[in-house]
């Protein structure tokens, strides 16, 4: 079992190898080591093991891990490996690629490991042509055409086990983890089902963990894919468990998308191993989500202002009123200001102003250059005074969605452009639809090609409010999660809703990723009537706080704030000093369940040492005991950085809790903690 005390997966030791001698493959690096038989390239599982506690898994099947074709039989196996080398968005890491042939159709699979983590990861490609595999459920009968159209059959999914193993034991307690996104429609994102497998059974879902109740240890796989509800090519299901057999199925992919020319990336798989405590299970997965990409502070960590949140939408957005917004965000601490909808010639379907549309972009070649009537000197005025408060300015920015992004190239020189001419870097990606795998594709090079040109400058805020987009599990490496458009004027921002879907994601999905939106209180008042929750029960430092465990979007117009506002200054300026710290480490939630009534919050974790964030909500309760994720009985030391509390020395009780007290209801404290000896 890792302790506790030493940071997450410290990088020492063995580096990430394989070799193929004989019959054996063998990949794995000082954590955690799977053994394959060759079987021609198309691999079956002879091992897996946790090598922190030497702890070996033996795979009980003698089929592949593999199965997407009636064709068993592989030839031509090939097995190559490199060490890719560190950029500005990945840490160096270990990829060996093993490819093999299932009559006509080539399969390509590259494993990746890196340095500290537990895990393996596997990304799938596939080329040529197959007898697919189907299942009786897929999709919706209404939707198929009559048998006669043989074209039409190869339109269906298909239903591939992406990885699979076979264990021992038959007690295995299993949670799987179903998310959400179209945050526009949804408003709970997380479901878990936690059960012991019995006979065969299907579930949805992009994480199955399992937990052997006989030796404490566990494993568990990711599936690297949207969420379930807007795969490609689903077949209504993620995951099917048989007693201590696993499975991963759904490629997002139909025979029609596999080309006989090139490479298809179908949906990856991970991987992972540890032993012990679910804390343990936790870190092992957030330390291969942390190398996905690199958390740089100069450009990854922001608190931003967009003012589409005052639903002005494009009315007001001009030189004028971007100038005054950069004073104000400057004024409140704010590092990013970004024009959202409307500085470009083009207009969209959101415009206040003009019927726009998002068809055709590029049938105006100035579609994206800044209005020359709101923006008579382009956006150089805007960019300069930024600079010199110390703000950066961010655009918002709708890739030309027809025909499969088959305009992706234009975008790729629209967004470097803009790049180029301003040192505009951070861009919010709205409107996305990803239909089809070649859509899916495409977006891949637009993402590649800006990244490319830009030195890895770029950061994208994936908007996950609407549509068939990434989720939380793909395009990971592009930047961070737009997560939901929450507005005063339809009475659907409530500080504990949020507060709740950050905490309920932080669990599985790293917080520092997914940008958290806090509004202005003021407006709007008088339609929450007499809500207790309302936001102007609450204080502006306290909406703030909701925010920092992810990216802290302030989603209104500055100028739009009273003077009693800018008090917030303080806090913002203090937080984004510690900002980068506190979410190096893994942060996890902690206390109950946000419900408006709640003693909740976030703790980070960093070996020994790391943050914490309490909230008391509207609670009789001035003194809680809060359960944390600190080992039971250790001594810890509670300094506070942040908002409203006393230091705190104490033990920490035998079911994790340690006691925290705030006087006032609907506030919070952020603490930097230390386990002393």
């Amino acid at each position: 079992m890792l302790a506790f005390f030493t940071p997450l997966f410290t990088t020492y030791g063995q580096a990430p190898y394989s070799r193929l001698e004989k019959d054996t493959l063998v990949i794995g690096n000082q954590w955690i080591e799977r053994k394959f038989v060759w079987n021609q390239g198309n691999l079956i599982t002879y091992s897996l093991t946790d090598k922190a506690t030497k702890q070996p898994w033996l795979n009980r099947l003698k089929t592949p891990d593999f199965l997407v074709s009636k064709e068993l039989n592989a030839s031509q196996g090939n097995y190559t490996t490199k060490q890719v080398r560190t950029t500005a968005i990945q840490p160096s890491h270990l990829e060996v690629e093993v490819s093999f042939n299932l009559g006509t159709l080539a399969v390509k699979k590259v494993y990746r490991v890196y340095d500290d983590s537990p895990t393996i990861a596997c990304d799938i490609y596939l080329k040529g042509s197959t007898d697919l595999v189907f299942d009786g459920k897929v999709g919706n009968a209404a939707d198929r055409k009559n048998i006669e159209f043989a074209e039409d059959m190869k339109s269906q999914q298909l239903t591939a086990i992406i990885d699979q193993i076979k264990l021992d034991g038959f007690h295995w307690q299993t949670n799987i983890v179903e998310f959400f996104d179209v945050t526009d429609w949804n408003n709970n994102l997380v479901q878990e089902r936690k059960f012991i497998p019995y006979r065969k059974t299907t579930y949805r879902g992009n994480l199955l963990l399992a937990h052997n109740n006989e030796n404490n240890k566990g494993f568990f796989f990711l599936k690297e894919a949207p969420t379930s509800s807007v795969q490609l090519a689903y077949n209504g299901y993620d995951f099917t468990t048989d007693f201590n057999h696993f499975a991963m199925s759904g490629m997002g992919l139909t025979a029609n998308d596999i080309k006989t020319d090139q490479w298809t990336k179908a949906y990856g798989a991970v991987i992972g191993v540890y032993s012990g405590s679910e804390l343990e299970q936790l870190k092992a997965l957030r330390s291969y989500q942390k190398n996905m990409r690199k958390l740089l502070p100069q450009r990854d960590e922001m608190v931003m202002m967009n003012t589409w949140g005052d639903r002005s939408q494009d009315s007001k957005v001009n030189e004028k009123f971007s100038l005054l917004e950069v004073e104000k965000a400057a004024e409140l601490g704010i590092s990013h200001f970004q024009i959202d909808d409307g500085w470009q010639v083009g207009k969209s379907p959101n415009s206040a102003l003009a019927k726009g549309s998002f068809k055709n972009i590029w049938d105006n070649p100035d579609y994206w250059k800044p209005d020359s009537a709101k923006y008579p000197n382009g956006l150089h005025p805007i960019v300069k005074r930024g600079k010199e408060l110390g703000v950066e300015i961010c655009l918002w920015f709708n890739p030309s969605v027809q025909n499969d992004y088959a305009d992706w190239e234009k975008d790729v020189n629209a967004l470097v452009g803009l790049y180029q001419t301003y040192g505009i870097r951070t861009f919010k990606i709205d409107g996305l639809a990803i239909p089809t795998k070649q859509s899916e594709i495409n977006l891949r090079k637009l993402f590649d090609g800006v990244l490319e040109k830009t030195n890895h400058e770029v950061v994208f805020n994936l908007d996950a409010t609407a549509g068939r987009r990434a989720g939380y599990y793909t395009f990971n490496e592009y930047g961070n999660v737009f997560l939901e458009n929450r507005y005063t004027d339809w009475q659907n921002y409530y500080p504990y809703w949020t507060l709740r879907n950050l905490w309920q994601l932080s669990k599985y999905v790293p917080a520092e990723k997914l940008q958290i939106e806090f509004l202005n209180k003021w407006r709007n008042a008088e339609k929450y009537g007499k809500d207790i929750f309302a936001p102007n029960n609450y204080s502006f430092e306290y909406l703030f706080a909701t925010t920092m465990a992810g990216q802290p979007l302030a989603w209104f117009e500055g100028t739009g704030l009273p003077a009693e506002a800018s008090k917030i200054k303080d806090l913002i300026k203090a937080y984004r000093k510690i900002q980068h710290d506190f979410h190096m480490g893994t942060i996890l939630p902690i206390g109950e369940e946000p419900s408006g009534r709640s003693w909740t919050g976030f703790q980070s974790i960093d070996g020994n040492k790391g943050y914490f964030i309490f909230y008391r909500e509207n609670t009789p309760n001035a003194t809680s005991a809060v359960k944390t994720w600190l080992p039971a009985g250790s001594k810890v030391k509670c300094t506070p950085v942040l908002g409203n509390g006393k230091a705190i020395n104490t033990t920490v009780s035998k079911t994790g809790n340690i006691e925290v007290s705030l006087p006032k209801i609907n506030d919070f404290v952020m603490y930097q903690y230390q386990i002393t000896p």
